[in-house]
């Protein structure tokens, strides 16, 4: 497939996420091309002020893409639409579905289509998010239906901080966790790289492996009916596509 026939997906992240881009794009990829539309900048605002600008003006940022055919879009941001609560998100991504004619999901919605066409209700919640957005994490799955029945914090080094924690980090403090081999763990965050991680939590054990990005990208592929199998080729959706029973 040449880059100028591939499928396009639109992805929108805030300013300062490194993570989203490259792990989306390694898991759509040849099948898809990447092109992002990033929040402002809001120097000044506290992290709630943030989300809730985030959320407001989401319509002038997916309309940033302008005329670019795209395929599906993904709102990068899991934060700001746990403001929103599960039908509140289902809402606002399908308003702007029907604006600009093409599948809109943010990451939370993507993660919710994952769970349910895996048969998964019950998770462990990694979580690298503040104290008080971790726990609207946990009240929005579980206004969703899934059941939360551990709750995992991941600092960077002695703070909350996304985009700062390191695959060390993330690996130690779920090994520290004691859980078992069998759980589906949530690992909530576009912002969080985890790829590395991922090896090895997986390692030796039977754990359902979701993260924000990965579900995003599954979704992205499943709503532009496109096959599973570039995804694939990362070996991150082996687990899933399993429990799917679709291609091993």
């Amino acid at each position: 497939m040449s880059l100028q026939s591939a499928e396009r997906i639109g992805v929108v992240v805030p300013s300062g996420n490194a993570a989203a881009e490259p792990e989306i794009g390694a898991l759509v990829r040849p099948a898809m091309n990447v092109h992002t539309s990033r929040f402002p900048v809001l120097p000044g605002l506290s992290l709630r002020e943030r989300l809730d600008v985030y959320n407001d003006r989401l319509g002038e940022v997916v309309a940033g893409f302008g005329g670019l055919r795209l395929g599906a879009v993904v709102v990068a941001c899991s934060g700001s639409h746990y403001l929103l609560g599960p039908d509140g998100d289902r809402a606002l991504c399908d308003k702007l579905a029907e604006a600009g004619g093409q599948p809109v999901a943010s990451s939370t919605l993507a993660t919710l289509d994952t769970c349910a066409d895996l048969g998964i209700q019950d998770v462990v919640l990694v979580s690298p998010y503040e104290p008080w957005l971790t726990d609207l994490s946990r009240a929005f799955w579980e206004d969703a239906g899934l059941t939360v029945s551990k709750v995992v914090p991941i600092r960077a080094g002695d703070r909350f901080s996304p985009y700062d924690v390191t695959t060390d980090d993330l690996v130690r403090q779920v090994a520290d966790a004691g859980l078992g081999d069998d759980d589906a763990l949530l690992l909530t965050g576009t912002g969080m790289f985890t790829f590395d991680a991922l090896a090895r939590i997986g390692e030796g054990n039977d754990r359902a492996l979701l993260t924000s990005n990965i579900c995003s990208a599954r979704w992205a592929l499943r709503r532009t009916g496109l096959p599973a199998d570039p995804a694939e080729e990362t070996g991150l959706l082996r687990r899933l596509a399993r429990r799917a029973g679709g291609p091993k």
